[in-house]
């Protein structure tokens, strides 16, 4: 009898182990995700110039230029004009690289990152899909100088018109939003940005 009571004791008590450990297995076998201060760092410096947006630009160009450097004279000579229909584009990116430690705060569940400022890191002319619609130089320049110059013009206002579209406030908003489920999925804890083209008034962005 004694024996039987004693069987019967160690198999309660390892069903009671056994459901114990099924109720608190997450507890006690899932592993916590920990990421030092300096590891996270690493990782975000590591992806260099992250672009994040690219805006393409189609539109006519007409460029203009006095054909001299004496006033009187240019009242009676035509300007040497260049017309261009371009194609070009422009990037938008923020640098990672330059992120240091000082841009970094870990707090309990959540981590806060100061990201540098946007950059409009490229704007270039597309010449294989750009092209001269017409060109008048005059007596005193250079068909070739005037294009070339239309050309350069033609990408000054590109740059120009980018940054009037708001490509900074697009690279930012693009880079929170890439940058926030990758981090949080390597840290476990909650990703804060803070806004830098607010330098005055730093504004916390979540996503």
């Amino acid at each position: 009898m004694k024996g039987i009571t004693a069987i019967t004791f160690t198999f309660i008590f390892a069903v009671i182990l056994l459901l114990t450990g099924y109720f608190l297995r997450g507890k006690i076998y899932q592993p916590e995700t920990i990421i030092s201060q300096t590891i996270l760092l690493k990782e975000i410096t590591a992806m260099g110039k992250l672009e994040t947006v690219k805006y393409k630009f189609k539109d006519i160009i007409e460029y203009q230029k006095d054909q001299t450097s004496y006033e009187f004279l240019n009242k009676f000579i035509p300007k040497a004009k260049a017309v261009l229909i371009i194609s070009g584009e422009a990037t938008g990116c923020i640098d990672l690289s330059i992120i240091t430690e000082q841009d970094i705060k870990n707090e309990k569940d959540t981590i806060f990152i100061r990201l540098p400022a946007p950059e409009l890191c490229n704007y270039q002319i597309d010449h294989e899909n750009s092209r001269v619609y017409n060109v008048s130089s005059g007596y005193f320049t250079e068909e070739g100088q005037i294009v070339d110059q239309a050309y350069k013009e033609a990408e000054k206002q590109i740059k120009e018109a980018a940054l009037k579209a708001g490509i900074l406030q697009n690279a930012l908003d693009l880079a929170y939003k890439t940058l926030q489920p990758l981090l949080e999925n390597i840290t476990g804890k909650k990703i804060v940005f803070i806004n830098t083209l607010q330098e005055n008034n730093p504004i916390k962005k979540e996503f």
